[in-house]
């Protein structure tokens, strides 16, 4: 019983993902909003709904780091730095990359870097998975108020607006530790 309803949750998602939606998903500490990296239509919803400025970018997360080749300059990465950024996924470690110059505004910002991680929530990565590629991560709240940390949050700030991933986070108190792989510097405290 349990499995259909995290494959139903998971079947909703994509398709609302497939139409340019919103979705909320759990990761390692809070709920996430995400959609189609690839829509422009979709992030600028999500925009929209996060009162956000375009120009911040968001984090894509992954089921894997193949997924995610596609909007990372790769070659600019030393063995060293991937073979770090590898240690620390599946996991709560964001990192920010160089990018491909193909990689849309809509998801750098003003950089020339993305931020990128591979999830260590089990739910949001078969969610990849089965999606086939990265999501658009930024946490579940609207203005002023506090991220979502259970599925009761999310209802009280969201109502039923949007399909939720059925799962839950992996109950760590911090939302994840953001470096740049590059320089190493510390940009978020995890």
């Amino acid at each position: 019983m349990y499995k259909k309803i995290i494959f139903s949750s998971i079947e909703k998602c994509i398709k609302e993902l497939k139409q340019n939606g919103i979705i909320i998903y759990p990761t390692e500490a809070v709920f996430g909003l995400g959609c189609n990296p690839e829509s422009k239509t979709a992030v600028k919803k999500l925009i929209i709904l996060k009162n956000r400025s375009p120009n911040k970018g968001f984090i894509l997360i992954a089921a894997n780091y193949d997924q995610l080749k596609s909007y990372v300059a790769d070659d600019k990465i030393s063995a060293f730095q991937r073979n770090y950024m590898f240690s620390r996924w599946p996991g709560h470690v964001t990192f920010i990359v160089p990018t491909l110059p193909k990689t849309p505004k809509w998801i750098i910002g003003n950089f020339d870097s993305v931020a990128i991680r591979i999830s260590k929530n089990p739910y949001v990565r078969k969610l990849c998975t089965k999606f086939g590629k990265p999501i658009i991560s930024t946490s579940a709240n609207l203005s002023n108020q506090n991220p979502c940390r259970t599925f009761e949050d999310v209802v009280k700030q969201f109502g039923q607006s949007f399909p939720i991933l059925f799962g839950s986070t992996c109950g760590l108190k911090h939302p994840s530790e953001i470096r740049n792989i590059i320089t190493g510097d510390l940009i978020r405290q995890g």
